[in-house]
């Protein structure tokens, strides 16, 4: 079976947890028009079986994966880099922007997600307070979605990814929360965590080239087979 009928499968089949009353969960999936975007997404970019390398961000925002269902992409790039049309707001989003400048730089979206998958560790976004909350910033909200999160990553190494290299989006709490999540259920042989776009471009701008060249740089160094 090939992975883009796998990976739509994955998303076709997600299933929330309940979550304390003053969170909200981001939801794209269970939308029609999503549904399709994705779907032409994973059918352009991963029509074939090799394994992928699987790079995780923490969970969608509000701006980029929570509107297109497609981790780090937002409606702007879905539709100027992938070249699939889209009828939401094309606004970009910080991350995504930077991403999509890492990726033209790797050798475009062909050549990047030929080796590799960008996914969340948690699927699903969450806001509070009409701000981007992460899966981790709350320990009841962690508690619960626990179970679903390690079903998750297990269905998608199962299927989908290599389990000798996961790339984590995200130093600190991300990376954190990840390595006490691998060494309970030995997902991976190996971990490597690279600075998120969004700490990246709100406080470190003037450094962004040298950070996509970082990125680049362990990317293109990588041999999972």
């Amino acid at each position: 079976m090939k992975n883009s009928i796998k990976i739509i499968e994955f998303y076709n089949n997600l299933e929330k947890v309940s979550s304390p009353k003053n969170i909200n969960i981001l939801d794209p999936y269970s939308d029609k028009k999503v549904q399709k975007i994705y779907k032409k997404f994973y059918s352009e970019f991963f029509n074939d079986t090799r394994r992928r390398i699987v790079m995780f961000g923490i969970n969608p925002g509000r701006f980029g994966g929570g509107i297109t269902g497609i981790p780090f992409t937002d409606p702007y790039h879905l539709t100027k880099k992938c070249e699939i049309k889209n009828d939401f707001n094309q606004k970009k989003e910080l991350s995504s922007t930077f991403i999509y400048e890492m990726i033209d730089k790797f050798g475009g979206p062909k050549n990047f997600y030929n080796k590799f998958l960008i996914s969340s560790i948690c699927p699903y976004g969450f806001t509070m307070n009409n701000k981007n909350l992460n899966y981790y910033d709350s320990e009841i909200l962690f508690r619960r979605w626990k179970p679903k999160i390690v079903n998750w990553i297990k269905n998608q190494i199962e299927h989908i990814v290599s389990d000798k290299i996961c790339i984590i989006i995200g130093l600190g709490k991300n990376q954190k929360f990840f390595d006490l999540l691998n060494k309970e259920y030995k997902f991976f042989d190996e971990i490597i965590a690279l600075p998120h776009p969004r700490w990246i471009l709100q406080y470190r701008s003037k450094q962004k080239e040298d950070y996509i060249k970082q990125y680049i740089h362990t990317l293109k160094k990588l041999d999972y087979e």
